[in-house]
């Protein structure tokens, strides 16, 4: 046993010389040290990466049987739509691999949604954590990339409308939007052009740009260290060997800690992959069990549940403005939406961090925000009629009203005293 013992630490410096693989240990897990007073909303950065990795391996395993081919095979099918039926139904285990990555799709966007709610109730955007905030919300800006671009690949009926409204929405950007839209189809109507560019940037591009950011992400968060509930920097109050007093290594705590988050996310992933994978139509919606028909348009066209509170904003905007089409400034607003989060490191004004602490304007405004957008979600899955348009205009002037309001309401707030150490609550 010695011997194998000297054979692994020889082998273990030999690396060490070469690659600093004990320093990274040390650095980010063992010698990491996160506040003690972690709770269940921190699981969701962990299951985050979990997902993206069950994402990348799955999404290999499916592109050695798809065909990014939109032509009709002798049957009179798409030969893209027909290798997904080949995946579902010949290839062993297929079945399970597709819809553990179309279950994956949304379980990302659910852990994303929930780990940037984290970030907003405990103040994990505030300095010094301003840069994590922003690599995070491009990450959000690249998965939402990725998620259209692999909706189109399936090609079926709900896929190639939906990338046609999308697509169509890009040439009401005045001067390049024509060019623009004619770049990302490849062609003048969606067809076998887009179909190969999308594939390519739903498995090469976007993935490789993804990654990057995790690892810029995770680089600058354990620099400046991590938030905790309290909105205490545990780094300002050290022992005599540096060691943060209210820290403790990432590794075994935490670790062992995300791995029961992990196995409850994997017995509520299985549920779904098992016995509804299409949940309802959310997930997988009926008509993409057809195959894309360009003559035959669907009766709603609605995206997938995670892009509909963005969608309800767009439809919202129904009227022209300084002579320009209000399809244009549908498409301003909805990317605000989502561009104006990233600026909340500088829009709270508030002198504490966490919801703890915080006084009744935050939460009433937080509280209405998070109904707003429930009820933006729930609309863009309707088809649009006037009550519905009045009410998705009421709940984005409330979204936006979250941030444009918040110098104001945060520097009005009567908050608590942060504590100096962090509780056990």
């Amino acid at each position: 046993m010695s011997k194998m013992n000297a054979i692994l630490q020889g082998t273990l410096n030999w690396v060490d010389e070469r690659f600093p693989l004990t320093t990274l240990w040390k650095e980010h897990l063992a010698e990491y040290y996160a506040p003690k007073n972690f709770n269940f909303w921190y699981f969701f950065g962990s299951l985050a990466m979990l997902v993206l990795v069950i994402q990348i391996v799955t999404g290999i395993l499916l592109t050695m049987h798809f065909k990014p081919d939109a032509s009709l095979n002798a049957s009179g099918v798409p030969v893209a739509f027909a290798s997904v039926e080949y995946i579902m139904r010949d290839v062993p285990w297929g079945w399970l691999i597709r819809y553990m990555h179309s279950t994956g799709a949304s379980a990302f966007f659910l852990v994303v949604y929930l780990h940037m709610f984290r970030g907003m109730l405990y103040g994990s955007y505030r300095k010094p954590r301003e840069l994590i905030w922003i690599f995070g919300m491009i990450i959000f800006l690249a998965l939402m990339a990725e998620a259209f671009f692999g909706y189109l690949l399936p090609w079926g009926q709900m896929s190639f409308w939906g990338a046609q409204v999308i697509v169509n929405l890009f040439s009401a950007i005045p001067f390049i939007g024509p060019d623009l839209s004619l770049w990302l189809r490849g062609d003048y109507v969606v067809g076998d052009a887009t179909l190969n560019r999308f594939f390519a940037f739903h498995v090469v591009a976007v993935p490789m740009v993804l990654l990057g950011l995790v690892a810029a992400h995770i680089i600058a968060l354990h620099e400046v260290g991590s938030n905790n509930p309290d909105g205490v920097e545990i780094k300002k109050k050290k022992d005599a060997s540096g060691i943060p007093l209210d820290g403790i290594p990432f590794h075994p705590y935490y670790t062992v800690k995300d791995i029961v988050g992990v196995i409850v996310f994997l017995m509520v992933f299985s549920v779904i992959v098992f016995f509804m994978p299409e949940f309802g139509g959310y997930f997988l919606e009926y008509n993409n069990f057809f195959p894309a028909d360009p003559l035959v348009t669907p009766q709603h066209i609605a995206p997938v549940w995670y892009f509909t509170p963005y969608y309800s904003i767009l439809r919202a905007v129904t009227y022209p403005l300084f002579g320009i089409d209000a399809k244009f400034w549908g498409v301003v607003a909805m990317g605000a939406s989502t561009l104006i989060i990233a600026l909340l490191p500088w829009l709270d004004r508030s002198p504490v961090k966490s919801i703890r602490y915080r006084g009744p304007l935050y939460k009433g405004f937080l509280t209405a925000f998070i109904i707003s957008f429930f009820i933006l979600g729930y609309l863009g899955m309707l088809g649009p009629t006037p009550m519905r348009t009045i009410v998705a205009q009421v709940c984005s002037v409330i979204y936006f009203a979250f941030f444009l309001l918040m110098p104001i309401y945060s520097s009005l707030d009567k908050c608590q005293p942060e504590p100096d150490r962090v509780t056990s609550k």
